[in-house]
């Protein structure tokens, strides 16, 4: 076989000169691009002698008998042509195996059986473009198929996911330490913000949002009017002691709940008379966990009824709808307990309108107050009390909950004294105190070296919108 080469800078330039030395009915054998220049090698069809009688009985077929393709494979094999004179189109990509210049289409039955000969193989190769033109819409149909059932797609999903954040993740380091070298009074105000307790996500939505030209200072002051804009509380004890109401004290075990009640029972009862208010626990599991209420109760002149379910719940909450105030303290359930479920749906069953107050530990991580946030929130919380002021080294995290999810605060408990260690939340004294405390943890703040690494782990935690949407800036 006498094989013939020929490049041009065109697909439509090669196939001329192939049509000029070897005619119009020549085999393409490959057709490629090799250094920006189309490569088409073909053969004459007189050097393929056992592919004769074939050809000559396919060309003798009648027309009646002859195959019309489809529109869609009609232009398939319109792009193989070599007569084709119209628009410059880029070189059409070959398949491996021998391709026919002008393929006529037959049906099988005048289609002669190839000669098991040597030439074997050009005789498998013809007749595939044929029976590959008609099938050509179930092919289409069955591709998705094809892509669903692939059982290595999903994998390949997750390693491009994977491959994303690390990217995203190097970029955000690469990024943050451009910062710092240029704007090194950013990286101080950051560093202030990591300091107190503040998630690296807020701190690092604040340091990019801080104003230009700012000295650390006033990135400082800055920082605390935005947190201050943000924090919910009330401004005086009316929210509760005036309008009354059945106000039930949630939280995780340990969180301070009975005592919390206490101290709220004392400032009703001090304002309206013991007459006035009531006391629910549904604290049945805890050993003297009703005793403890029960002498708070005793102390202060007040009945303390115990419930079991949501029954009794609706029960009690009938016999007392003439109180002015009514406190539920409620039995501690972590926050990875299903029974936090059973405990909010009984609340919001019982008939009656129960504001739910989440007990947060001030000594906990961001993350831990996060997760009871999420597990507690139900159908919506009225607020939260913060807890244990007094043990907390620093309370940058709990505020930065209570801004987050928009919880109002209500009150701070700072100590075990009853009623003395209970005061109105004042968001512009927690947010100073927050970065006061901060001095006491000197040894675990961090370094230079450690801030991009800590800025890009918080690339991919909150997008940038989510968090727009969490604090507002104006």
């Amino acid at each position: 076989m006498n094989v013939r080469k020929f490049t041009a800078n065109t697909s439509r330039e090669a196939l001329r000169l192939l049509r000029e030395a070897l005619g119009a009915d020549a085999v393409i054998l490959s057709n490629k691009t090799v250094n920006g220049r189309v490569e088409i090698l073909a053969m004459a069809d007189e050097a393929i002698p056992e592919y004769a009688p074939a050809e000559a009985a396919r060309r003798a077929a009648p027309d009646a008998a002859r195959f019309t393709p489809p529109a869609a494979a009609s232009r398939q094999a319109a792009a193989y042509r070599l007569d084709e004179e119209e628009e410059e189109a880029p070189a059409p990509a070959f398949r491996p195996g021998l391709f026919r210049a002008q393929p006529v289409f037959a049906t099988p039955a005048a289609e002669p059986a190839p000669a098991p000969v040597a030439a074997a193989p050009v005789m498998r190769a013809m007749p595939q473009v044929q029976t590959q033109a008609a099938p050509v819409a179930p092919a289409v149909q069955a591709a998705p198929q094809m892509m669903a059932g692939m059982p290595d797609m999903q994998s390949m999903m997750s390693e491009i996911r994977s491959m994303r954040s690390m990217l995203e993740s190097q970029l955000a380091e690469i990024s943050w330490s451009t910062t710092q070298q240029k704007q090194p009074q950013k990286a101080e105000v950051l560093r202030e913000m990591l300091a107190t307790g503040i998630s690296a996500t807020l701190a690092r939505f604040l340091v990019n949002k801080m104003p230009e030209g700012q000295n650390v200072q006033q990135g400082i002051e800055w920082v605390k009017s935005i947190l201050a804009r943000n924090l919910t509380t009330i401004s005086n004890e009316n929210e509760i002691l005036e309008k009354g109401g059945v106000y039930a004290i949630v939280g995780p075990t340990g969180v301070g709940k009975t005592t919390t009640t206490a101290k709220l029972a004392a400032r009703c009862v001090m304002r309206h008379g013991p007459s006035k208010l009531a006391l629910i626990t549904t604290d049945g599991y805890r050993i003297g966990g009703f005793e403890q209420l029960r002498i708070y109760g005793k102390i202060l002149g007040v009945m303390v009824h115990a419930v079991k379910d949501e029954t009794d719940l609706r029960i009690a909450l009938e016999e007392l709808k003439g109180k002015h105030t009514v406190l539920i303290d409620t039995v501690g359930v972590s926050q990875r307990d299903k029974m936090v479920t059973d405990q909010v749906a009984m609340l919001s069953a019982a008939g009656t309108d129960v504001k739910r107050l989440l007990c947060l530990n001030a000594t906990c991580t961001g993350e831990t107050l996060s997760e009871v946030v999420r597990a507690y929130q139900g159908g919506g919380l009225a607020g939260c009390i913060l807890t244990k002021l007094d043990e907390a080294a620093t309370i940058g995290g709990a505020l930065d909950i209570a801004i987050r999810q928009r919880l109002a605060l209500y009150y701070v408990a700072s100590g075990q004294r009853v009623p003395e260690d209970l005061h109105v939340a004042n968001k512009q004294y927690l947010i100073d105190r927050a970065f006061k405390l901060k001095r006491e943890t000197a040894a675990f703040r961090y370094l230079d070296e450690e801030l991009p690494l800590i800025m890009a782990g918080a690339t991919g935690a909150v997008q940038p919108r989510a968090m727009e949407r969490e604090v507002s800036l104006g």
